[in-house]
C-alpha cells in the first residue's frame, strides 16, 4: 500500500490555484474592506452587533446580531450606501440578516 502525502498549503496558495476559491477570498476581503469603511458611521454601542457578509452584484449584507439591532442599523443603510459609492464601491443596496429573534 502506498501512502499518501499531504503538503500543507496556505490560503494564499490554495486561491490561486482554485478560480472559486480565490473569488470567495476576493469578496470577503472586499466585504471586510466596506465594513471597516461604514464603521466609523456605527454607534459604538452597536459595532459589535454587525458583521460583514457576502457580496451579489451591487448588494452587500450586513449580519445582524439580534432584531433589536437591526431595527437601529436600518435607519443607517442609506448612509452607509452613500458613504460606499463616494468610496467608489458599485452598491445599490444593502441588506440586512437577523441572526437570531432575540432582542
Amino acid at each position: 500500500m502506498q501512502r499518501r502525502r499531504h503538503l500543507a498549503i496556505s490560503l494564499e496558495q490554495a486561491a490561486q490555484s482554485s478560480p472559486a476559491l480565490s473569488l470567495l477570498v476576493s469578496q470577503a476581503r472586499e466585504a471586510n474592506a466596506r465594513m471597516k469603511a461604514i464603521e466609523p458611521l456605527l454607534p459604538p454601542g452597536l459595532r459589535h452587533s454587525v458583521q460583514p457578509g457576502p457580496i451579489e452584484g451591487s448588494t452587500w449584507c450586513l449580519i445582524i446580531k439580534n432584531n433589536a439591532a437591526a431595527s437601529k442599523v436600518r435607519y443607517l443603510l442609506p448612509s452607509f450606501e452613500a458613504h460606499l459609492r463616494t468610496k467608489g464601491w458599485d452598491v445599490a443596496r444593502i441588506q440586512l440578516k437577523v441572526l437570531s429573534t432575540s432582542p
